[in-house]
Parts: C-alpha cells; structure tokens; sequence
C-alpha cells in the first residue's frame, strides 16, 4: 500500500518532516540569471544544494562565470553539484567521468545530481560503479540521483539523496509514495515541481511533507505555452514567489 496525503489539512505534520529546504536543478548561465544566481547567496536562504550546469555539463573549458557563481555558493555554505546526464544508462563510463573530473578541476564542485539516471534492478550495476568513482575522486561527495520518480529501492544505497517526483502540480496533488520509502528519513528525497500556483503553495508544502521529502523545488513557471515539453524550462528562473516561499521555510539552519 502506498502512503496517502491525509485529507484532514488540519492533521499535525510530524517534527521530523517539518523542516524544507531547497534543491535547485540549475538556474541558466549566470550572464542570463544574474538575479537567480544572487538569490541564492541570500543570507539564511533554506538552500540544501544547487546544480551547475554549464552547458548539458561542465562545458568544454572552464567559464569563469560560473566558477564565480559557484564560488559565491559554496562560501555561504551551500552545497554546488556538477550536473552529469547518463542519458538513461547509454552514455559510456568514460565520458561521465571525464565530465565529472573537469567539475572539480575547473569549478571544485561539492558533489554530483546524476540526471536521467536509471531507475530499475538491470541499472544498478552501472550506476554504482560510477558512484563509487565519484566517490574516489572526491571524498566526501554529496550524490543526489535525478530520477524524477520512484526507482528501485536499491539505489537508496548509492546516494546521499533521490529526486523521487518530478513534474506538474496536477499530477504531484494525486501522487503517492513507495511504501519502501517509509524506511529512510526525510533528507533522503527530494520532489521537483513545477506550475505550482501561488494560491496552492501551502498545501504543495504540506504534501511534501506528508510524503517524507525533506528537500523541494517549487516554482509557478511551467512547459512551453504551446505544449511542447522542454525539461529544463521550468527550471532555469526564479519563481514568482520565491520571497514568499523562502519566508515560508524559514532560514537555513547552518551544519
């Protein structure tokens, strides 16, 4: 059976769900975002981690820009993940980690969010060879998997953090959680949500909640006007109400 969001929206949120914090999939470059970039340096933002992603990547020569910006993060304390796309378990060996070696020799990167990860048994083999490299070539590095849903349980061995939703509010309002999930704490999942109205944010918080995600993404910025999809779109601005959802959180509690 999968864990259910009560009804009752007066139903206390246990303490050990109630504190959020931020996840951020990767604002555009920051000549194009400068106001997104700032954002995140604000003192007591709840801000768990932040991606960087150069260009699908680290890009092909350090961009000075962004080891700026990535500078400025981690010196407030925020963690900066390289972000490596294993395009669903073909992109070889090599190439990722080659990717993930020009991360700390050019932006000296906390960690790594590896997008379009695999998500059943068969991919696991793959995906914690490449952690437990990235785990050598920096000690200490903080893994978030990108999967967007719920993998196989498995993986929770493999990273610090899963991605477990990512998508609209619509579908996130009637989304249900792994019963596995139940086993780990909070920190260990994060949901990603986009088109979120700011009238819905309360409730989105307490969903997340709810569902033991200890770490979010919200924003009202949605897919292209027309229909078509485009993954990153929703996810390279600020939200319209990011003052409101930062008062909402709280400040960030320093580790």
């Amino acid at each position: 059976m999968s864990h259910l969001i009560p009804a009752d929206p007066g139903h206390e949120v246990p303490a050990t769900a109630a504190r959020l914090g931020f996840g951020v999939p990767g604002y555009a470059h920051p000549l194009v975002a400068p106001t997104e970039w700032a954002e995140l340096t604000r003192p007591g933002a709840p801000l768990h981690w932040a991606v960087l992603n150069v260009a699908r990547g680290p890009g092909s020569r350090r961009d000075p820009h962004c080891l700026t910006a990535a500078a400025r993060l981690r010196a407030t304390g925020v963690r900066v993940l390289g972000h490596l796309d294993l395009r669903c378990g073909t992109r070889p060996f090599g190439e990722v980690i080659s990717d993930a070696n020009h991360f700390l020799d050019w932006y000296q990167v906390d960690g790594f969010c590896l997008e379009r990860c695999p998500v059943d048994r068969p991919g696991l083999p793959e995906v914690r060879r490449t952690a437990a490299t990235l785990r050598a070539l920096l000690g200490g590095a903080y893994l978030v998997l990108g999967q967007g849903i719920h993998p196989h349980e498995d993986y929770m061995e493999l990273a610090d953090q899963l991605v477990t939703f990512r998508g609209s509010w619509p579908d996130y309002r009637w989304s249900q959680v792994a019963e596995w999930t139940a086993g780990y704490p909070p920190e260990r999942f994060c949901h990603q949500v986009h088109g979120v109205p700011r009238r819905h944010l309360e409730e989105g918080l307490r969903i997340a909640r709810w569902q033991g995600a200890g770490t979010i993404y919200f924003t009202d910025r949605t897919a292209h006007p027309d229909g078509r999809t485009c993954t990153d779109s929703p996810w390279t601005a600020l939200p319209g109400y990011w003052d409101e959802i930062v008062s909402r959180l709280g400040p960030r509690v320093m580790e």
